[in-house]
């Protein structure tokens, strides 16, 4: 994981924010010799940055950082305004198709019940040759949450799976052993503090979605097709793994655990979410933060995510 990902930045642009960061001012070709990379490649990421508002001139050809706390801050909630339209937008392209009826060769068509829910997505499943995105966020059918089982075989199968999952759904320990197994058989993982769509969407083909976000109901569930609508569903999918955090990733300075706090805190987890994600006291997370921070020499916690991103422990 990089400090910059979840505003929808990349690797170039993170590597030179820190660097900047490091540095009071500096020129592209500093920036570049520092980087061992090419002046044309940091100039273009010294211009996205600026775009950005993580970057300003000062003078002819040096450049500063912008106070993560503040240019940071900024950006997530910008994507997080951008997250709200595009919900609004899903909603609102759904229930034009719900109007428009399925008998007509429609995008969408509602499935109505436990059993058919459950069936649909187990095949779409199954039927998959790519990839499987996922947001997994309550309310559950049958009101918790269960194995998926079709997963687990297609991840044998080397189809991959990127999950998002919001922070209810690694409230109780059975379910975060649920997660676990899936990681370790090859699953991608991210959490997300707040603001997860459930979704989950078949090689970018069709897409199985909450009939309605205000008032979800596990049992009744929107099947889309390709479609206009189908694209705003992916986006919205992107959009919030970008934002998210990953749960798994090597950090060889410090302890796993201390990079799954690492990764919950920096995500703007709460240390009582934490603690029950974790299966640890909360006590005990305040605890760890303090000496993480005492180890990082951070003052705050955002502070924290950033040295913890500068190390690569991120």
């Amino acid at each position: 994981m990089f400090l910059l990902e979840p505003v929808g930045l990349g690797r170039a642009e993170n590597d030179v924010y820190l660097a900047l960061l490091d540095a009071p001012r500096a020129t592209a070709g500093q920036l570049a010799q520092r980087l061992g990379d090419s002046e044309p490649a940091v100039l273009a990421a010294l211009d996205r940055l600026l775009a950005a508002g993580l970057a300003q001139f000062v003078g002819r050809h040096e450049y500063t950082a912008v106070s993560p706390e503040v240019s940071v801050a900024a950006l997530v909630q910008r994507r997080q305004g951008d997250l709200a339209r595009l919900q609004a937008q899903i909603e609102d392209l759904a229930r034009a198709h719900q109007r428009g009826g399925a008998a007509g060769g429609g995008a969408a068509e509602l499935i109505d019940g436990e059993d058919a829910v459950i069936s649909a997505i187990a095949a779409l499943q199954f039927d998959a040759k790519r990839e499987v995105l996922v947001v997994d966020a309550p309310p559950y059918l049958g009101g918790h949450c269960t194995p998926n089982v079709p997963e687990l075989a297609q991840l044998a199968a080397g189809i991959r799976y990127r999950v998002v999952y919001a922070p209810e759904s690694l409230a109780a320990e059975e379910n975060v052993a649920l997660m676990r197994r899936c990681v370790a058989a090859g699953e991608e993982a991210r959490v997300l503090a707040e603001g997860a769509l459930k979704m989950v969407v078949f090689d970018r083909e069709a897409a199985i979605l909450p009939s309605s976000y205000e008032h979800p109901d596990p049992s009744r569930r929107l099947l889309v097709r390709r479609s206009a609508l189908l694209d705003a569903v992916v986006c919205c999918f992107e959009s919030q793994w970008a934002r998210a955090v990953p749960l798994a990733a090597t950090a060889p300075e410090v302890s796993d655990r201390d990079r799954e706090l690492l990764a919950l805190l920096s995500s703007g987890m709460k240390d009582r979410a934490i603690a029950r994600a974790m299966g640890i006291t909360e006590r005990t997370i305040g605890r760890r933060v303090t000496e993480l921070m005492r180890l990082l020499g951070a003052e705050t916690r955002f502070q924290a995510g950033v040295q913890a991103a500068r190390r690569g422990w991120l």
